[in-house]
């Protein structure tokens, strides 16, 4: 079996004088714009493929990270050459998961927010369908009469709505809640999150397009109190945990404890814009967990007996 390089390519159609030439320029060229990039200060988006057959696209991107003084990375390890034709790959998507798509100087989460299409929406759901359908998760709501139904019915439509809930084990009830609530009623829930999400500060060259990206495309928003009352003021349905990543992260013992701070600013807040609370709570995910793990437990211990015959 032969390989051509391009490069042996290009000297059967091009002659070898012109293509000398040719690459004599771009060393040229790119030996002086390596030079300034120290100087270029506006935001730079990379995008690396992990099976780029033409060009050493990861060694690259470490290479401009580490000369741009302000650059981001997203590095996309099963993709080749031709990044943007690939099926699957959406340039749009990038630029809202990563911040960069903003009307002003600085993104503003609330006010630059472009909904998610259906394609995105799809897209985000896929790595977590098998837990969903794991789950078999069923939404119950209470009607104004005081009568238990299934599905979400008896949350209000018209906002502003505000849902605070209890995160169950490590938060995995959100990608249920939120696809529920935009099936049911056509309604994207913008969720407050931790700032950690949005900050960047452990991003590198090889930062994938990962969890964190996907929940600012769905409409996740820093906590600040300005986020908050911007979100309010324009009638949103927001989604709040008082608890955060803690009570998401909670100990044994713990199973549907309330960690919430001592001072419920929100409450002040949705009074101010007449905002309907919808306390929420879920059950089964801290069982699930454990019987899950009983399962591979007993199963580990079947096995173990069997090699032992």
């Amino acid at each position: 079996m032969c390989f051509f390089s391009p490069f042996q390519v290009l000297s059967e159609i091009i002659p070898k004088e012109t293509l000398v030439w040719k690459l004599k320029l771009i060393q040229t060229g790119s030996s002086y714009a390596n030079s300034r990039l120290h100087a270029v200060k506006a935001e730079v988006l990379l995008l690396a493929s992990g099976q780029d057959s033409m060009l050493p696209s990861k060694n690259e991107a470490q290479r401009l990270k580490k000369g741009l003084q302000n650059c981001q990375v997203r590095y996309f390890k099963d993709n080749g050459h031709t990044l943007l034709l690939e099926e699957g790959l959406s340039l749009l998507t990038i630029i809202k998961g990563v911040g960069k798509y903003r009307r002003s100087r600085k993104v503003d989460f609330v006010r630059d927010y472009v909904p998610p299409s259906k394609s995105e929406f799809e897209r985000s759901t896929q790595t977590c369908r098998f837990m969903q359908a794991a789950t078999g998760t069923v939404m119950l709501s209470t009607l104004q009469d005081g009568s238990i139904v299934k599905g979400l019915a008896g949350v209000p439509t018209q906002g502003p709505v505000l849902l605070v809930g209890y995160h169950m084990l490590m938060g995995i009830e959100l990608q249920s809640l939120v696809g529920e609530y935009l099936k049911q009623k056509n309604i994207l829930l913008r969720g407050i999150a931790h700032p950690a999400i949005f900050g960047g500060r452990f991003e590198s060259s090889s930062s994938e397009f990962n969890f964190q990206d996907w929940i600012k495309v769905m409409g996740g928003v820093p906590v600040a109190a300005s986020n908050f009352f911007k979100l309010l003021s324009s009638k949103s349905h927001v989604l709040l945990y008082p608890g955060g990543a803690r009570e998401a992260l909670h100990y044994k013992g713990e199973a549907h404890k309330l960690i919430w701070p001592e001072q419920q600013e929100f409450v002040r807040m949705a009074a101010k814009f007449g905002a309907t609370i919808v306390p929420f709570g879920g059950v089964g995910e801290d069982d699930l967990v454990e019987v899950t793990l009983l399962v591979l437990a007993q199963g580990s211990n079947l096995s173990n007996s069997s090699l032992c015959l």
